[in-house]
This record gives C-alpha cells, sequence and structure tokens, in this order.
C-alpha cells in the first residue's frame, strides 16, 4: 500500500513532433489508427497536483493561455481532467485532485499538448493517490483518450514505464537534424486532429473513387 501525497508539483508534460504521419486506418471509436515516428522536445506544459479529499476533480488554468498562443482557454472537461476521471474510476479510489495546468504548448497545433497533460496526470496521480494500475489496464485508459497519449507517457517522469512496454521504440536511425518549432503569435483558425484526420479521410475516400473512374474508362 503506497500512502497519498499532500502535492506534486512542477510535473512535466511535453511536446513532441511527427517527424511523418500516416493514417492507416479507423478504429471502431472514430479514432484513427496512426503510423509514424515521434520525438519529443523541450517545450513543456506544468502540471501541479493537490490532494482532494472530498472526491472533486478540478482545474485551474495558471497564466494566461490566451497569450501562450492559444486561441482560447482550454474547456473545463479537457483530456487533462478526463484523465483524472478515467484513473479515478479505474481505481475506485474516493480521493480527487486540484489540477493547476500552466499551459505553453499552443492547443490544436500538432504537438499533442492535450495529450502529454493527460499522460502526466495517469502518472502523477497513481503516485498522488497512492494507487497503481496493472499496466495493460493503464495503457487502455490512455489508448480510449487519443492515440498519442501512450507515447507521451513514456517521457513525461522518467523511469515509470507502465505505458510503454508494448511500445518499442523505432528500429530506425533519427537523422542528424536540428528541428525548429516557430509559434505565430498572430490570430489563426484552429482546428482539432479529429477535424484534420476526418478531412485527409475523405481526400483518401475521393482519391479511391477517383481511381476507380480512371480504371472504368481505361
Amino acid at each position: 500500500m503506497i500512502r497519498p501525497l499532500k502535492a506534486l508539483y512542477d510535473i512535466p508534460a511535453p511536446a513532441k513532433l511527427n517527424l511523418f504521419l500516416h493514417i492507416t486506418g479507423r478504429r471502431p471509436d472514430g479514432h484513427h489508427l496512426l503510423q509514424s515516428v515521434l520525438m519529443l522536445i523541450d517545450w513543456c506544459d506544468t502540471l501541479h497536483f493537490e490532494l482532494r479529499t472530498d472526491g472533486h476533480i478540478s482545474r485551474t488554468d495558471l497564466g494566461d493561455p490566451v497569450a501562450q498562443g492559444n486561441p482560447e482557454p482550454l474547456p473545463a472537461d479537457d483530456l487533462a481532467v478526463r484523465a483524472a476521471k478515467a484513473l479515478q474510476a479505474a481505481c475506485g479510489t474516493s480521493l480527487g485532485v486540484h489540477i493547476g495546468l500552466e499551459k505553453r504548448i499552443p492547443s490544436q497545433a500538432g504537438m499533442g499538448g492535450g495529450s502529454s497533460d493527460a499522460a502526466s496526470c495517469l502518472l502523477a496521480l497513481q503516485r498522488l493517490w497512492g494507487v497503481r494500475l496493472p499496466a495493460d489496464a493503464l495503457r487502455a485508459i490512455a489508448l480510449s483518450l487519443g492515440a498519442d497519449v501512450p507515447f507521451s507517457s513514456r517521457a513525461a517522469m522518467p523511469g515509470w514505464k507502465a505505458l510503454a512496454k508494448k511500445s518499442p521504440p523505432s528500429p530506425c536511425r533519427q537523422p542528424d537534424f536540428w528541428w525548429s518549432s516557430l509559434r505565430r503569435d498572430c490570430p489563426r483558425k484552429a482546428f482539432s486532429v479529429r477535424q484534420i484526420s476526418n478531412a485527409i479521410q475523405k481526400l483518401l475516400q475521393f482519391k479511391a473513387l477517383l481511381q476507380m473512374q480512371m480504371a472504368l474508362i481505361i
């Protein structure tokens, strides 16, 4: 039995870069199956966790998310809160948490900020609440939240590998390149990953239909 902690502070949630991204199919729950090589970078959100004994899960945005390049404040039930609720239900704990979130990674920018926040929550809250889920159960929760969440957990807190057992590293060698990520401070139109994925799926369907029509003509 692990004793709960009163608080955990300064937990990082690093952004990621997709070195390439292929959509290979779609799961029954609507999420897309992805093939990609990902790398984490030293651009992080920071989360702070304070134990609540009343069972409630709450979140406060620290700083100004809009000033950090996000088009609008985070929704009340964002991925971090959803991850906490999912873990709470799976563990059957009566404890709750207040989450303070310093948002630096722009949302809806393809950098996995929300997924990384969720992964850090899954890992940190086990320690805060003094609980431990089997690796398969924890991995299932992570995957239900999004395809990037299991990957993001691998480096959210070094040494905690529960979600990574069945996610072997890529066998390919990373090229000796420097990568730059530039943030636009001007107003921008934001698109969710689901919107982008659905648009790509429609393009693929159109391409397949066009190829069938060309085959009939030939």
